[in-house]
């Protein structure tokens, strides 16, 4: 029966899209402000109902909630038509829900719990970060992509997700040694997102510079340059000042409410406010200074040590994760929907799965093996951490931002749709199953 409510769900999302043009027509009719309203209030409505339906729908299932959002957004692709044309507002939105979800991944990670496992979670989030980009450049040449396509899909794709990886770990009760593992996860997801963002714009630029990237030697010459050394060097350190000036503001705010505590006057409907505004801002100042807006966000939220320091944050926090999970995160997996139709989903079908299971068996489990041989992890914690490459939302929000700069690379967004959809439905289906069998789970 759940999978009837799926069916429903698909059937339903296409007869939506088969009278759309119909009913954008008449909205068009409106002229001027009026149709830029309705066609705004439209997708809209189609973001929040579809998004809760999918979230609905995928109860009980072997299904995540994001793999239904992005799929039924391509089944919407007509219906969602308005935002095709305003591709900015797109990864403006995008961009600002990214720097949200970020913040609440640096949320999840216990501040002192992050200085234990620090040595071991840059090593993979950054060196194996680049690992998987170098491994998986050469793949994507062989599999007939063009240079620009292989290097932009490479660095978009390179980093795990935090929004997709988060729900899996809440429901694996880790045994005590191997406890560090979920926070290892978890940090890495959020600071290779970061990471990723910063690549992803390195490689962008050399491209739009003209820098050949036809060969694994000339990306290889074109990345570590002095010039773009400096300006990764740059965004890394700019956007680390600027996560810890969101933290000081974050700081502040706290000694504030823990006055209001001391007065028993406890949280009020506004200090969400406060805690949405924090990483916005503190992306807003890491662009200021050409620093890196996502690993910004992410600080500002480690460093802060809301989740696990003052209770009266909790309720503040529980809201905001509401929300994320509820409008943020369906909002831009079925951003893909506008700029990916149906045929063209199909017609990519075996690049796409090609493409996913190199990202899953090969450039992964390359990726932690040599990243963490200067570390002291086990091979039991190795072979988990292979497992994770669950694939989401920063992926998804670079990717629209990547095709706003290069609509004429037409493979980047389905392509990063395809390993979306693997990723998020094949490896949280395995993962409780896979520490079962490596024997760290109660």
């Amino acid at each position: 029966m759940n999978y009837g409510k799926i069916v429903v769900l698909f059937v339903l999302a296409f007869l939506l899209n088969y009278v759309a043009p119909d009913i954008l027509g008449h909205l068009a009719d409106l002229g001027g402000t009026e149709t830029v309203i309705a066609n705004s209030l439209w997708c809209l409505g189609l973001f929040l109902v579809f998004g809760w339906a999918c979230s609905k729908s995928a109860e009980g299932t072997i299904f995540p909630n994001f793999t239904l959002q992005l799929l039924v957004g391509i089944v919407l692709h007509d219906a969602l038509a308005p935002i095709a044309p305003q591709i900015m507002i797109a990864v403006v939105v995008c961009t600002a829900l990214a720097a949200i979800i970020l913040k609440g991944g640096g949320d999840e990670v216990d501040r002192l719990d992050f200085v234990k496992i620090a040595y071991p979670t840059l090593m993979i989030a950054i060196v194996g970060y680049l690992i998987t980009f170098f491994v998986m450049f050469p793949i994507l040449m062989l599999c007939g992509l063009d240079g620009k396509t292989a290097a932009l899909l490479s660095a978009i794709l390179g980093s795990t997700d935090p929004a997709a990886l988060i729900p899996t770990l809440k429901n694996i009760v880790f045994k005590d040694e191997y406890k560090r593992l979920n926070d290892i996860a978890v940090a890495e997801s959020a600071l290779n997102d970061a990471v990723g963002a910063i690549f992803t714009a390195a490689v962008a630029a050399m491209v739009l510079a003209g820098t050949s990237v036809d060969s694994l030697g000339s990306l290889a010459v074109g990345l570590f340059s002095a010039e773009n050394m400096l300006m990764l060097g740059k965004q890394f350190l700019f956007g680390s000042i600027a996560g810890v000036v969101g933290w000081g503001a974050m700081h502040g705010y706290g000694l504030y409410k823990s006055r209001d505590n001391d007065r028993n006057v406890g949280e009020t409907s506004y200090d969400f406010a406060i805690v949405l505004a924090v990483p916005l801002v503190t992306f807003l100042l890491a662009q200021l200074i050409h620093g890196n807006g996502f690993l910004a966000a992410f600080i500002a939220g480690l460093m802060a040590n809301y989740n696990h320091g003052k209770t009266y944050f909790h309720t503040t926090l529980r809201t905001m994760e509401i929300k994320v999970e509820s409008i943020a995160k369906p909002t831009i997996f079925m951003m893909v929907g506008p700029f990916v139709a149906l045929d063209t989903l199909w017609s990519t079908a075996v690049l796409g799965l090609v493409v996913s299971l190199a990202f899953i068996l090969v450039a992964r489990p390359v990726a932690v093996m040599l990243s963490m041989l200067p570390t002291n992890l086990d091979m039991k914690d190795k072979l988990f951490l292979s497992a994770v490459r669950e694939t989401g939302v920063i992926p998804v929000v670079l990717a629209v931002i990547t095709v706003a700069q290069f609509p004429e690379l037409t493979l980047l967004m389905p392509l990063t749709a395809w390993v979306v959809i693997w990723t998020l439905t094949l490896l949280p289906a395995i993962t409780p199953w896979w520490t079962r069998k490596l024997d760290i789970a109660q």
